[in-house]
């Protein structure tokens, strides 16, 4: 079969679409194919293994019987012979005589090698030996009652060449038998030289075959890879070019159409972040235009400037310029040239000036505390980030406490490379129904900033983090009705 015939045949029958229907990872085809040829090449040999052993257990098992034979043609006749003599001779008495040890072991070898024994007739001539040596026994169970009846020698005598005539024809029994097993030897080696050559024959036949089943499933596995990488190719061509709706249709579940469910996920996830990327633009410009109107609070501004007013007019010239150069740092930071990431010093001199103001104007219920580790002054932060809460802590805590109350700021370095600022005030705090509001309102994995609040409340402020840093920053928040609140800050290290 030629390539080109050999293409004709893999498309006439389908072969690539047969193996991809089967729903089965490229792994796992591989895995096959070559489990396939494993198991064609190793039952050939687990067959010839078998062979192999059980002719050989069986030659081993003759050439056992041959050498046990033969040690019972060595001593059956000679020391048979010999113990008798010197019991008739009187050199030995009966009684002491090892001549019954010899006959049991003689019985326990012969029936030994009937175990093993595989021809029925080579078993038959054992039968028969076993007999002759009861004979034998008996022989010498006569031998020994003449003995303790004291007769004549030439009667002892006697009964010893009976025993001497059983004794040779079981050395010939034996004989007969190891000259038929050593024929059944010679058989065994021709049976093995038959078996080795159908073997090779069979190795050869089944060596092509694997080699024909091999090249086949190299060359359809592979087309099973090929046609979809093709396929994803030119999906990714045309998402290249700007189309996010196409999707890569594979029904079988190998690592190709894992890929291909991969890359379909891919798409939908980039057309989902391209979706999500442009509603977070256009939150930022809302959160940007809400805390701007957050900050230029004309409320705030015309109460200020009623303070100035009103000190100017006690001559409390002092406060008045206090209070104006808190005001002008507080709307310059505000600005901050249009500025998104100002230093935290600047955040820290920002909430300042806000809590100097608001100090001025209610002096008799408002009281702060500013501790921040110098050491994070030089980091950078999300501009009008802290002053909301301050904020929020004064209108929402302290205010609503008659005998008002202190603001305390902390700023310091945090595990994980992060910096934590806690703005905590012990005023009124929260009910437990308005802090299970707010818990969810801030655990909720929606980032849309709200423009119906009349203030910028923590909500917006943690939705603005997280579109600026990232959701695993935010902030935190405790509170106690009637004992104060606790709101903690998380951003990271921006230099």
């Amino acid at each position: 079969m030629n390539s080109l015939t050999f293409r004709q045949f893999i498309r006439k029958f389908r072969l690539v679409d047969w193996v991809m229907a089967a729903n089965l990872s490229i792994r796992s085809k591989i895995i096959v194919a070559f489990i396939v040829v494993i198991l064609m090449m190793s039952i050939l040999n687990v067959v010839l293994l078998y062979s192999s052993l059980t002719y050989s257990e069986k030659y081993n098992t003759i050439v056992s019987n041959i050498t046990t034979a033969n040690s019972i043609n060595g001593i059956v006749k000679t020391r048979i012979d010999s113990e008798m003599w010197d019991i008739v001779a009187g050199k030995v008495k009966f009684d002491e005589g090892k001549q019954y040890e010899i006959i049991n072991e003689i019985n326990r070898n012969i029936e030994g090698i009937m175990n093993n024994v595989s021809t029925a007739e080579n078993r038959t001539r054992l039968d028969v030996t076993l007999r002759t040596m009861n004979t034998l026994k008996r022989y010498v169970d006569q031998m020994g009652q003449q003995i303790r009846e004291k007769r004549p020698v030439s009667e002892n005598e006697a009964v010893l060449e009976e025993i001497r005539g059983v004794s040779s024809l079981v050395e010939d029994n034996i004989q007969e038998f190891i000259l038929y097993e050593m024929q059944s030897t010679e058989k065994i080696k021709t049976e093995i030289q038959k078996s080795y050559n159908r073997w090779v024959l069979t190795n050869i036949i089944v060596l092509g075959i694997v080699l024909l089943f091999s090249t086949l499933a190299a060359w359809v596995i592979s087309g099973s890879i090929s046609k979809p990488i093709r396929e994803l190719h030119k999906m990714t061509k045309s998402i290249a070019a700007g189309n996010l709706d196409v999707r890569v249709e594979n029904k079988n579940v190998d690592e190709i159409a894992g890929l291909g469910m991969s890359f379909n996920i891919m798409t939908q996830k980039i057309k989902e972040l391209l979706e999500r990327s442009i509603k977070e633009q256009e939150n930022l410009k809302k959160s940007e235009l809400k805390v701007l109107q957050a900050q230029i609070n004309p409320h705030f501004l015309y109460n200020t400037l009623d303070t100035i007013v009103w000190m100017a007019e006690a001559n409390k010239s002092e406060q008045v310029i206090e209070i104006v150069r808190a005001l002008s740092s507080f709307f310059r930071i505000t600005l901050s040239k249009g500025k998104d990431w100002i230093p935290i010093s600047d955040e820290v001199a920002h909430i300042r000036s806000y809590l100097i103001i608001q100090k001025i104007r209610y002096r008799d219920i408002l009281d702060f505390k500013i501790e921040v580790d110098e050491n994070i002054l030089e980091y950078k932060i999300l501009k009008l980030t802290l002053q909301p809460l301050v904020e929020n802590a004064l209108y929402h805590g302290i205010k609503n406490k008659r005998e008002g109350g202190v603001i305390t700021i902390r700023g310091y370095l945090s595990e994980n490379d992060t910096i934590t600022f806690d703005i905590i005030d012990n005023g009124a705090g929260m009910t437990e129904e308005r802090f299970t509001e707010i818990q969810a309102e801030l655990n909720s994995e929606s980032n849309v900033v709200a423009v119906k609040d009349s203030g910028f409340g923590l909500n917006n402020v943690h939705k603005r983090i997280r579109l600026y840093y990232g959701n695993q920053f935010g902030l935190k928040v405790q509170s106690e009705f009637k004992k104060g609140t606790h709101v903690s800050v998380l951003v990271p290290m921006e230099r």
